[in-house]
């Protein structure tokens, strides 16, 4: 009869849609086609990137007072700002922290709320403010992304500042005039500014004030509109220009008339200067030599190859037109880091497609094995069809995701092929087993594939950095597998229903009778290995469960003792490393600049340790008065740079070229800086990833700042104690001293203000600023103080003459009185509350994090309590950040498991075989910790991802054991011969899917690269669980069936009736 004659004429195995497809070749190669091309076609357009961008569910309100000390910045502005955040709905937590001369408040957001709307929420109650301060700036409200810096376009030459920021500036603009490149910042430029100062001995002869000048120039440097002139012409616009862009057009505004006309002007009494900021204490060198940075992100739909050719070619372009003595150069090229990785990726992904190929070729028939391996490609490229609605990129993660399914991907395919061929071999023809083979597993598979999605699923709901960056894993991986389910059971039965008998001859013959003998191999093991000892476990079920149990509670030890240790995200060591070190607060500008140049030195005397690596270090970077994790408002405001902070950068070469690493380089870097006189605290950091920064962090929260800082000390002692710790900072450091100014009644009685009396001092210190403007990219700012010399002596500041509201002059001695205090350095405050953080290092290879928590809370802390009453702590950082995480992947492996078991429970219509077929995932466990134990890894969060995986893996295999015995014993066989004949029938697709599984990640697992190692342990735990689970699967499950079953009777002969005996156990 033929396929496509009328329905009613069809045998009944020829019905429904899945024997439709197995006999309709061309909608199967339609299909096939469709996810093929349109795979290809939408993947070549999906965003690329290094590692997933997100939104961090922050919003950051930064402010910039220029000029303030911290506890201005607090009181001013910063109190304000808590006050409107906390108020809005979706705010889960308010944190400040308040700088010399700017704040910033960060508010995280309620996981799954908003942002968007609760960011401008919080804008518009920020903007509500009135009671800023008149020199403080418009806050600035954003929600935290993670940006894509690409690369960094250095120029440097021995030349004054000026030079190279007009460089600079033209640099940026022929970048941004490129069609790949959109976003270009300059880093660490101090802003432009014209000074004007004044001497004091002009302001007393003219009797003039700061504020006075500020003003007359504001009057006189102006640009107004007029409005228009209608004329018959046509329409003309007025317009008053009096703008002053640069200081020598400043020199005849007039400040002063006298009677005989004459006219005092600016130019007569000031000296004028167009530069920078004069409160800035920034510089940058590149290899020693004055430096400024341009920072080049990707956006959008653009690649960081394509960004960082572009620039690299620009820099070569700009190089043979650059005048001798000044050099462009690019660093911190991303771009290199992402060709490495995706391609040591898709090197590990490609070996490993190949030995499933050559695997399945083993196993099964050449074309059975093509048309099953076929299945990796269109399962790939059609996830690739989901990937925008997903919003997911190609980056590291996604792409890892992509190989962890390459060898489950195939798995579902094997089971069908491999049943398909096993119709064959009962003598059925080429559609018949198709659709024979297709149907009766069907139903399995299906569940199979929606076990191990609900596996995955939880994956996308971890919060916190660690569950936005894997977030695209899950994404990736659920995708292939439900294009895996389409591919094998709509296009596969087809393809294998048409294909032709394999030939005796040639290449494939030889395949055929290679894959007949591994086949007869696999047989005499079958028979003869297998069968003798899963009838052994049956007849001894009790004593290899109990076997079964002893092993996992071992393998548990091994974690609980310590002897395979744990950490929360692996330590990926960086080819650079960057030393961030502190000198007091207050320091001079000098003396930080001499530390600076000790902390370069003592690099190059560690260089000199090691004569073999001499040629490692390709770049070093400078920044005095600034440091990279700095607060944009901190950066940003007029006061820009501390005198007490410096960075030293370094780029090194890869890590294949050096016999040194960067953490011992850096561990000896650091132990001479810090001989170094004068260093208050350094942080030296060599990782990077989403496990970098630091790794211990204890926030104290009390009242009173004089309690915290001494529990603070005491904590710090109490961490020295520890082996294994570094860069131990207490979170504060003895201020500045500060001149505090009150009003004396003598001030009052002349009818002064605080207000007024601050607005004059601080004009003739920080500067009275008369405008600001623009010219051309840059706002500049024209200000107006005393002369530099002035502002360094104190006496300056007594003497400083006060106009009064009667037009009278008074020094400040006279009218208020002047008492020394000390500043604070940074106020840092907690819902509501100021709060110190302890932070540390951890040299995770000898000590762990863990531990160190686990005996500050039962010792240190609670006595800590006990001595400071009121004290409060809090783990926070990356500590928090795993708590969180870890609780959330701990919850959602629960929902997991619960979701396994309601679909294997509707599966199999029972309450206890799913007990069965979910017996298999704690002995995954086993193997994953095994694996770490052999190869030398530790367990971490990104293991926890491999092992949540693991479980639905681990229940394919288990599901399609059961459903075979339950198919036997339906067939009338006992229970145990049941299974017995089910572990012989399905031995060879459960051991060639664990396998697949295995090889398709044995590259990733045995990678060498430390680039690669942050995902490695999921590898590690997904790979070797699934080859222990194997041996669990095939002797303890049918073990365990059988105690089940045996349960099962017991309850029914006890209880009367069983689990719907109608429809028990019918799963296909």
């Amino acid at each position: 009869m033929s396929a496509t004659g009328p329905a009613s004429s069809r045998p009944a195995w020829l019905t429904g849609p899945l024997a439709w497809m197995a006999a309709n070749p061309v909608a199967a190669n339609l299909l096939m086609l469709v996810l093929l091309i349109g795979g290809w076609i939408i993947g070549s357009g999906v965003k690329q990137e290094v590692f997933p961008e997100f939104d961090a569910d922050i919003v950051t309100i930064d402010i910039a007072y220029p000029g303030a000390s911290p506890e201005e910045v607090e009181q001013g502005v910063i109190l304000a700002v808590e006050d409107a955040v906390r108020s809005i709905d979706g705010v889960k937590t308010v944190e400040s922290s308040s700088y010399e001369g700017a704040g910033v408040v960060i508010a995280e957001i309620v996981t799954g709320s908003n942002a968007n709307k609760i960011t401008s929420d919080i804008k518009n109650a920020v903007d509500r403010i009135t009671s800023f301060p008149e020199d403080a700036e418009r806050p600035i409200t954003s929600l935290i992304a993670i940006k894509a810096k690409v690369i960094s376009l250095i120029l440097h030459g021995e030349t004054d500042l000026a030079t190279l920021r007009e460089l600079a500036e033209r640099a940026r603009t022929d970048l941004l005039n490129r069609n790949d490149i959109t976003e270009v910042v300059l880093t660490n430029a101090p802003p432009r500014e014209i000074s004007i100062e004044v001497p004091s001995s002009a302001l007393h002869a003219y009797g003039l004030s700061l504020p006075e000048i500020a003003d007359r120039i504001q009057a006189y440097a102006v640009e107004l509109p007029g409005g228009a002139i209608r004329t018959e012409g046509g329409e003309v616009l007025v317009r008053l220009d009096e703008r002053r862009k640069f200081a020598d057009e400043f020199l005849d505004i007039p400040l002063r008339t006298s009677r005989d006309g004459s006219v005092l002007t600016l130019g007569d009494i000031a000296e004028l200067r167009d530069g920078f900021s004069d409160n800035s204490y920034l510089k940058t060198t590149f290899n020693g030599r004055p430096a400024v940075t341009l920072e080049v992100f990707r956006v959008g739909e653009q690649t960081p190859i394509s960004v960082s050719a572009a620039v690299r070619e620009y820099a070569d372009t700009l190089n043979q037109r650059l005048p001798e003595g000044l050099a462009a150069d690019t660093v911190y090229d991303d771009s290199e880091f992402y060709e490495d990785r995706i391609n040591l990726l898709l090197r590990n992904g490609f070996l490993g497609f190949v030995l499933v190929i050559v695997l399945l070729t083993l196993f099964l028939e050449p074309r059975l094995a093509f048309w099953v391996t076929l299945g990796i490609p269109i399962s790939f490229l059609g996830a690739m069809l989901l990937m925008p609605a997903m919003d997911v990129s190609f980056n590291m993660i996604s792409l890892f995701g992509f190989i962890v399914t390459l060898g489950i991907v195939v798995d579902d395919a094997i089971i069908v092929g491999e049943n398909i061929y096993h119709q064959r071999e009962l003598g059925h023809g080429r559609l018949k087993a198709a659709v024979l083979g297709a149907r009766s597993v069907a139903t399995p598979v299906t569940f199979a594939i929606l076990t191990t999605i609900v596996a995955f699923s939880p994956l996308l709901f971890v919060p916190g950095p660690a569950g936005n960056f894997f977030r695209v894993l899950p994404a990736i991986v659920i995708c292939v597998l439900l294009m895996s389910l389409v591919e094998s059971l709509l296009i596969l039965p087809s393809h294998l229903a048409h294909s032709r008998h394999p030939k005796n001859t040639g290449v494939e013959g030889y395949l055929v009778r290679i894959q007949h003998r591994v086949a007869a191999w696999m047989e005499r093991v079958i028979e003869q290995r297998y069968t003798p000892v899963v009838r052994w476990a049956t007849s001894h079920r009790t004593i290899v469960i109990a076997l079964g149990i002893a092993v996992f509670v071992s393998s548990i030890g091994l974690v609980a003792g310590g002897r395979v240790k744990a950490e929360f995200f692996p330590n990926i060591e960086a080819d650079f490393i960057f030393a961030n070190i502190q000198v007091p607060y207050g320091s001079n500008i000098d003396r930080t600049r001499e530390v600076l140049d000790e902390a370069v030195s003592a690099l190059y005397a560690t260089l000199d340790e090691y004569p073999d690596d001499a040629d490692i270090i390709e770049s070093v970077i400078t920044e005095l008065g600034s440091q990279p994790s700095l607060s944009p408002a901190y950066r940003e405001s007029n006061g820009l740079g501390s005198s007490h902070l410096m960075s030293v950068q370094v780029s090194l070469s890869p890590w294949e070229t050096r016999t040194v690493t960067a953490q011992a380089f850096s561990d000896r870097w650091r132990e001479k800086v810090q001989q170094i006189p004068g260093v208050e605290r350094t942080n030296f950091i060599y990782t990077t990833g989403p496990g970098a920064g630091s790794d211990l962090t204890i926030q104290l929260k009390h009242h009173d700042v004089a309690t915290l800082e001494q529990a603070a000390d005491a904590l710090v002692e109490r961490l020295q104690r520890f082996s294994g710790l570094s860069d131990i900072d207490n979170g504060y450091s003895g201020g500045k001293e500060q001149l505090d100014i009150t009003l004396t009644p003598a001030g009052k009685t002349l009818g002064l203000t605080a207000a007024e009396v601050g607005r004059q001092v601080r004009g003739a210190f920080f500067g009275a600023e008369a405008l600001r403007q623009q010219r051309g990219r840059d706002e500049v700012r024209v200000m107006v103080r005393l002369p530099e010399a002035e502002r360094a002596e104190e006496a300056t500041l007594e003497e400083l003459l006060i106009r009064t509201p009667a037009g009278g002059l008074a020094p400040l001695r006279e009218i208020a009185q002047i008492e020394r205090g000390q500043a604070y350095t940074t106020i840092r405050r907690d819902q509501g509350r100021r709060v110190l953080n302890v932070t540390a290092d951890v040299d995770t290879n000898t000590t762990q994090t863990n531990d160190v928590i686990a005996e500050l809370e039962r010792d240190s802390l609670p006595a800590l309590m006990d001595r400071y009453i009121g004290l409060e702590y809090s783990f926070e950082g990356a500590n928090r950040d795993e708590a969180e995480s870890s609780s959330a992947i701990g919850r959602g492996f629960v929902l997991a498991l619960i979701g396994i078991f309601v679909l294997l429970a509707m599966a199999f219509r029972s309450y206890l075989q799913p007990v069965i077929v979910m017996s298999a995932i704690p002995f995954g466990m086993v193997g994953a910790i095994v694996g770490h134990l052999l190869l030398g890894y530790k367990m971490s969060f990104v293991s926890l991802f491999g092992i949540v995986a693991l479980s639905g893996v681990v229940v394919n295999d288990s599901l399609v054991l059961i459903d075979a015995a339950n198919r036997y014993h339906r067939e009338g066989m006992s229970k145990r011969d049941a299974i017995i004949r089910a572990g012989q029938r399905r031995f060879r697709p459960i051991v060639l899917t664990s396998l697949t599984t295995f090889l398709g990640l044995a590259p990733m697992i045995l990678e060498t690269s430390l680039q690669a190692r942050f995902i490695i342990p999921m590898a590690i735990s997904l790979g070797f669980g699934i080859l222990f689970a194997t041996v669990i699967i095939l002797l303890l499950v049918p073990a365990v069936f059988l105690v089940i079953e045996d349960l099962r009777d017991w309850l029914a002969d006890r209880f009367g009736g069983a689990e719907h005996p109608e429809q028990e156990d019918e799963l296909a």
